[in-house]
């Protein structure tokens, strides 16, 4: 059986910023595939990178940013360097976006109906009276109750997990191929997170959509993907199967990421939540060889030389570390 080619390939895209000490790289040979249906977790402490590879893929990069080297592929085509008229057609039509806070994506001063209706007709071949009855049914689609009455409603009128949903609605309202889904969660309380959460997993399993997920919550992950890129200093270090990087990381980052997250069994036991000492460089300033090496528990001599360590296989996963695998889950918590 021949292989599934991906719908979305990042190929060693380099990211740079213009800044009064000359070109600033935020991204640094970042690679990644997404298949049809298949939801891909990115997580990472804030400044790694994450946010921006998801514009970058969206061509969000505005001056004083570009992409300076590596590819972006769509079903094959690639899709950096486009014009922004090129671009604008892809946008919507094959990718939709669904960011952190949905009052950036929605106009106070037009109903959700109108702005979903001309989202719709600028994509599709629809009339009005079409294109409203197919805004009524993402409403109810993203679990919009009494939609028909809803639709002709004000963005101020929706709770923050209503209007989430609305901002989900217009990412779907052109059927796009790819969500990229940056931190959609995030302001939303733990029952309307679950149910965001639910939805997304409903479209890549009952549409096909393929989901790029940004988030620094490894527990949405966990619970959303099929697979996960951690990212640090704008690079990939580890990405592989989400069960495997969780309970067996082969990169000490991930490793202590897991050990950072909160157990259940250690509440009232006066145990000290975990941490990993210090802070991620910032973009200009990385030191040599592995980024993560000032803060690695387990670093020697090697990690501070030469070139930073490439994606390598260990076991399930891929991870950049020359000391890979030296770390399970259950040492790093001990």
């Amino acid at each position: 059986m021949a292989a599934v080619s991906p719908l979305l390939s990042v190929s060693d895209l380099v990211v740079e910023f213009a800044s009064r000490r000359g070109r600033v790289r935020a991204l640094d040979g970042v690679s990644f595939e997404l298949g049809r249906g298949e939801i891909l977790g990115v997580v990472g402490e804030s400044g790694a990178g994450k946010s921006l590879t998801g514009a970058a893929v969206i061509g969000l990069i505005e001056p004083p940013g570009r992409v300076a080297s590596g590819s972006i592929a769509l079903d094959g085509q690639r899709i950096d360097g486009l014009s922004e008229r090129a671009l604008r057609r892809i946008r919507g039509k094959r990718i939709g976006a669904v960011f952190q806070d949905p009052l950036t994506s929605l106009n106070p001063l037009y109903t959700v109906g109108e702005q979903l209706v001309e989202t719709i007709r600028t994509h599709l071949p629809l009339d009005a009276a079409a294109a409203r009855e197919r805004a009524i049914g993402l409403l109810r689609d993203t679990g919009i109750p009494a939609p028909e009455a809803r639709i002709d409603q004000y963005p101020h009128q929706f709770s923050g997990g209503m209007r989430q949903r609305v901002v989900i609605a217009l990412a779907l309202a052109a059927e796009p191929e790819l969500v990229i889904a940056d931190e959609p969660t995030t302001a939303l309380d733990v029952s309307i997170q679950a149910q965001i959460i639910g939805l997304l997993k409903r479209l890549a399993r009952e549409r096909g959509v393929a989901v790029l997920l940004i988030t620094h919550d490894m527990g949405v992950i966990a619970e959303t993907c099929d697979r996960v890129a951690v990212m640090y200093a704008g690079r990939v270090v580890e990405i592989g199967p989400v069960r495997e990087v969780i309970h067996a990381p082969a990169h000490p980052y991930t490793a202590g990421l897991m050990a950072a997250i909160p157990r259940l069994d250690a509440v009232g036991h006066g145990e000290r939540l975990a941490q990993i000492d210090g802070a991620m460089p910032r973009p200009g300033a990385w030191p040599a060889g592995c980024s993560f090496h000032p803060r690695c528990p387990h670093a020697q001599p090697r990690c501070a030389e030469g070139d930073r360590p490439e994606l390598r296989s260990v076991g399930a996963t891929r991870a950049a570390c020359w000391l890979a695998p030296i770390v399970r889950i259950e040492e790093a918590a001990a």
